[in-house]
């Protein structure tokens, strides 16, 4: 063995009670599971009681650029989390060409930030393999997943245009996703209130679909709606999977804004409804209840046919921006879920430009002073460059907890790295479900909560190597005590590393031991198996 955790109660990723053993690592994976193994020279990590669980997975992250800048990483580490799904949302780098690689970068600024990190891939393949190299040609912190974004390839197809595809563009959008499973993705992400992705027709994602299912992998949405076509939305996913014959997994499930307060149990029925036919449902939620997203997307999708360039011609025409007003104030946007903007409920989180840093975490209504708040959310749209981000403070805590206890739910941060001040989130989601939700709420046992964030999204992904604590499985793990593991990233100050959880293993190597970062890069790409990566 290269070392031996002695001492640990296993939570396996199964769900199962906890047990007593000792775990023996070997060249990256788990070599032994037993009593009193035979140690010749290895290296023993004292538990000391602790927990030992398979590292959690992130189902939900924007972590594109981050992996590839930041070496230590600790927004994900910090709270053991050892494998990441990127390429969320339907907006993300790969594939792209010299086209649309400088406008995916600017369409989601508000997001991952305009980081210098060579942009030397177009493929989804070449994404994969510059992640494999990561930081300096040394690996990157932690293991990361793709899903192949739809926004991504509809633009590289037929750019920003708000119409349905040609023959000839939807078979280039079928080819784009086909190949990008091939090169390892495990699935197609939509971003359906978000530009371009939000032009798609029903029609056009079953067909993107019905190429996923042939690779065996999952669609995983962001719906049209999560205010006031909630419901509407989340029954058009399930019928694209349905007709698809295609895997669906709803990206943050939650039930936003007043008009769905307490309709947890609608949703959920919905779920069932579709297990019950045999449709392969599954979700996963962020245990917060704001949300985190670019302040553009409120805006109208018609407003963004064209994309910045369209929209910043737009809004210099009076009666335009006139029209644009009055549907965020009035009628509700479908870039804001079709409810009316509540100007109070929307934090400014980051800017790209320094002098408009003053805004920063105030609401767009105080921010605004004596100018009418749309109004002057728009002139900061612009003055911005687009790339502002925003807290979004609509959930609803009935929802949230209803939810998360489903038997197909899943853990995820949806975590943005970038901007001043971020969701709390990013870095603290998965020690808030085992402290705030297990040990304060007792909504889930350790062993229940500890499945939901490692077991349950391996067999998502379709890993049978990963996600558990059992001999053969890569050794990607994590030491937490239940007692004390808390989420201490706060909406003040949310770089707040987690607390009680003072060790995790990436691919067999230390990443963080005693609490503290080590010099460990041993993550990698994750490639779907059975694909040619």
């Amino acid at each position: 063995m290269d070392f031996v955790i002695r001492g640990a109660e296993i939570a396996d990723g199964t769900g199962a009670p906890r047990f007593r053993a000792e775990v023996g690592v070997k060249d990256g994976r788990i070599a032994a599971v037993g009593d009193r193994l035979d140690l010749d020279g290895a290296e023993v990590v004292d538990a000391g009681g602790l927990v030992l669980a398979p590292g959690f997975i992130d189902m939900h992250a924007h972590s594109e650029l981050a992996v590839l800048h930041d070496r230590d990483h600790l927004a994900k580490l910090g709270q053991g989390c050892t494998l990441e799904v990127l390429g969320q949302d339907g907006l993300s780098y790969a594939p792209v060409d010299e086209t649309t690689a400088p406008q995916m970068r600017e369409a989601i600024a508000a997001w991952n930030g305009r980081l210098d990190v060579g942009y030397d891939w177009r493929t989804v393949g070449e994404y994969l393999d510059r992640l494999d190299r990561g930081v300096d040609g040394r690996g990157i912190a932690v293991n990361a997943a793709y899903l192949v974004p739809h926004g991504t390839v509809r633009m590289l197809a037929m750019g920003w245009e708000d119409r349905r595809p040609t023959a000839a563009e939807l078979d280039a959008m079928r080819a784009a996703v086909a190949r990008g499973m091939e090169e390892g993705a495990f699935g197609l992400s939509a971003g359906l209130s978000y530009t371009p992705g939000m032009y798609a027709e029903t029609p056009e994602l079953v067909e993107l679909c019905r190429v996923v299912a042939r690779y065996g992998g999952y669609f995983g949405p962001h719906q049209r709606s999560y205010g006031a076509g909630a419901m509407e939305g989340y029954a058009e996913m399930i019928a694209i999977s349905r007709e698809a014959g295609c895997a669906l997994h709803l990206a943050h499930a939650t039930l936003n804004y007043d008009v769905n307060a307490g309709r947890a149990a609608e949703f959920l029925k919905l779920v069932d409804e579709a297990l019950d036919e045999g449709v392969p449902v599954s979700l996963d939620t962020y245990p917060y209840l704001p949300g985190m997203t670019m302040l553009a997307a409120l805006l109208p999708s018609w407003s963004l046919a064209g994309g910045y360039a369209a929209l910043r011609e737009r809004l210099a025409d009076p009666e335009v921006r006139a029209r644009i007003v009055h549907e965020l104030d009035v009628t509700g946007t479908d870039g804001a879920n079709g409810v009316p903007a509540d100007w109070a409920r929307y934090e400014i989180t980051g800017v790209t430009r320094p002098e408009l840093r003053e805004y920063v975490g105030r609401s767009v209504a105080e921010a605004a002073e004596a100018q009418r708040p749309a109004e002057f959310y728009l002139d900061l749209l612009v003055r911005d460059d687009f790339g502002t981000g925003c807290l979004m403070h609509v959930g609803n805590e009935e929802n949230v907890r209803a939810i998360m206890r489903h038997a197909v739910h899943t853990g995820s941060s949806d975590g943005v790295l970038a901007g001043d001040k971020i969701h709390p989130r990013a870095w603290g989601s998965f020690a808030r479900y085992l402290g705030h939700y297990t040990r304060e709420l007792g909504l889930l046992s350790v062993e229940e909560c500890v499945a939901h964030l490692s077991g349950r999204p391996a067999a998502v992904l379709g890993l049978t190597d990963r996600g558990l604590v059992k001999e053969g499985c890569a050794a990607d793990l994590v030491l937490f005590d239940p007692e004390t593991v808390d989420a201490r990233s706060t909406f003040d100050e949310p770089r707040r590393q987690a607390a009680g959880i003072p060790y995790v293993f990436v691919n067999g190597r230390a990443a963080v031991a005693d609490g503290e970062r080590t010099e460990a890069l041993a993550g990698r790409s994750v490639r779907r198996p059975g694909s040619r990566g």
